[in-house]
């Protein structure tokens, strides 16, 4: 497996340099500063292609081309943002750029409730609080109809959390939810955002109406559309599982389990209309056998995300270690070595460590943090091959 990481371009405090000393081959990156739906040139792709490639690299994976929301809940832009999406993918194509990782998330991307949970050891990683989520939605966003979501057992546990809320933690759920790890991933909200929940609420109204079947659809009038051109110019097109893999915020989720994945891959049944496996955000479902997953769908897996979870009593779940949790990623590499060895990879969302909470990175993508998931993964890998070499 290619050894990759996620860098998010030139002002990226962690540089291309330092990722070269840690064994870093290829590297996952975007066009950060381009609007959503706006055409990525073939002169920006190669700009950004040649300072990676002079800092001896490849950039080897589009980690993400988004998909602007209008092409999700069918709006009267969608063939215009159509048409950018597949000229942009026929640009990366002629600049010999296959990878393509998207997403069909509604509004929101991963969704975490505490970006810094501690560990015994000093050390801090990402936390889904049940309870806490939930009081976001019901008291901080009131949200029409989301009572309807809740057990009464959550019900209660809002109520027995508002009685000792502090305004700070209510901000920091506000933060942590639709601030700090949306802005740099899909640019829906920003930190310069005065009301990011007034805004969050005006995006959320888009989707009224709009139920699975309904994504569903516009996830297919979208794929009808882009793969011939991902066809065309050899671009592998690999969409990433729902995070969380259960239903938010009244929205649908369509990419959570191993119906989901198998109805997506049918919809457009052509080998460039791929899956990004991300062990992570398929083991926080307790649905979810990754080993099964990766198993079945191996020859349609064009990119890996190699993190794990533990899920934990109450609906709640958090990042552990990469040798730990459900992910199982050591049996993952054996059936990705067997299966499609020189499938790209990523080690995802490493713990905070050693002084990275200072260094201004992006939540869940620390450098200490993911360094040592690395030095775990290539372990990992050594074993695999080993055994390989055996066989």
């Amino acid at each position: 497996m290619e050894k990759t990481w996620r860098w998010f371009g030139k002002k990226d405090p962690i540089t291309l340099q330092m990722l070269r000393q840690i064994g870093v081959e290829g590297i996952v990156t975007a066009l950060h500063e381009v609007p959503n739906g706006e055409v990525w040139s073939v002169e920006a792709i190669r700009d950004l292609q040649s300072y990676i490639e002079e800092a001896g690299l490849r950039w080897s994976v589009v980690e993400s081309l988004p998909v602007a929301e209008a092409i999700k809940y069918g709006g009267a832009d969608r063939e215009r943002l159509i048409g950018n999406y597949c000229t942009s993918l026929a640009n990366l194509g002629r600049c010999g750029i296959r990878t393509v990782c998207y997403n069909f998330m509604p509004v929101i991307d991963w969704i975490r409730t505490d970006l810094y949970h501690p560990w015994p050891d000093g050390s801090s990683s990402l936390y889904f609080d049940r309870t806490r989520f939930a009081y976001f939605d019901l008291r901080i966003l009131q949200r029409e109809g989301a009572t309807l979501d809740y057990s009464p057992m959550d019900l209660e546990n809002v109520a027995e959390l508002d009685k000792h809320i502090t305004q700070a933690e209510k901000q920091e759920l506000i933060e942590s939810i639709i601030v700090k790890t949306q802005g740099f991933v899909s640019g829906n909200i920003t930190e310069a955002d005065r009301d990011p929940v007034s805004l969050f609420r005006e995006l959320l109204d888009h989707y009224n109406g709009i139920d699975r079947q309904a994504l569903r659809e516009n996830l297919r009038c979208f794929l009808t559309a882009v793969i011939p051109v991902c066809e065309g110019y050899k671009v592998n097109l690999c969409i990433h599982p729902d995070d969380p893999p259960f239903q938010v915020l009244g929205l649908p989720r369509i990419v959570t389990n191993e119906t989901d994945i198998g109805w997506l891959l049918q919809a457009v049944d052509n080998p460039h209309n791929g899956l990004t496996f991300c062990a992570g955000s398929l083991s926080a479902g307790e649905q979810n056998d990754t080993r099964v997953l990766a198993r079945r769908f191996a020859s349609r897996i064009h990119f890996v995300h190699l993190r794990s979870t533990e899920v934990l009593p109450g609906g709640n779940f958090m990042e552990s270690s990469h040798l730990g949790g459900r992910a199982h990623l050591i049996e993952l590499i054996r059936i990705f070595e067997r299966e499609n060895p020189r499938l790209p990879m990523r080690v995802d969302h490493g713990r905070t460590i050693l002084g990275d909470e200072t260094k201004g990175y992006n939540p869940g993508y620390s450098f200490h943090g993911r360094m040592l998931a690395l030095a775990q993964v290539e372990g990992m890998m050594a074993v695999v091959q080993d055994e390989l070499s055996r066989d």
